[in-house]
């Protein structure tokens, strides 16, 4: 995926679902710092749109909920072992889709205490 394709990602999908939350202007955009994320078609985009970007260390899976959640799928593809991009696919979704609707607000929850934990540990990997 290139910047132009992000980018539409984030038009058609992020920008109607913040207007179908009637969140206005109330709300911060975190990505991590991924080349098509920091791109300046990204940039662009973003302060055309008047998007407000937390910014965001460049290593930091310990402060990215979703990290958890690839682990997920990681793990699942390791122990399926598809033998063909199809077979990856179809891995990779059934595991996304069984991820429990619990299991994102958990996360969500659990920020606070990561926050510390990195805080405390100077900056060092945490637990997390």
């Amino acid at each position: 995926m290139d910047s132009t394709s992000y980018v539409r990602i984030l038009e058609n999908n992020l920008l109607p679902y913040v207007r179908s939350q009637r969140m206005g202007r109330n709300w911060i955009f975190q990505q991590d710092n991924d080349p098509k994320h920091s791109s300046n078609i990204t940039k662009r985009w973003l302060h055309q749109k008047k998007i407000t970007k937390m910014e965001w260390p460049s290593q930091s899976p310990d402060l990215n909920p979703i990290e958890h959640l690839w682990n997920d799928v990681e793990q699942e593809v390791q122990r399926q072992k598809p033998s063909n991009i199809r077979e990856l696919e179809v891995v990779i979704k059934k595991t996304w889709a069984q991820i429990s609707f619990q299991r994102c607000p958990n996360l969500e929850d659990s920020m606070p205490r990561r926050c510390s934990a990195v805080i405390k540990n100077f900056g060092y990997p945490t637990k997390y």
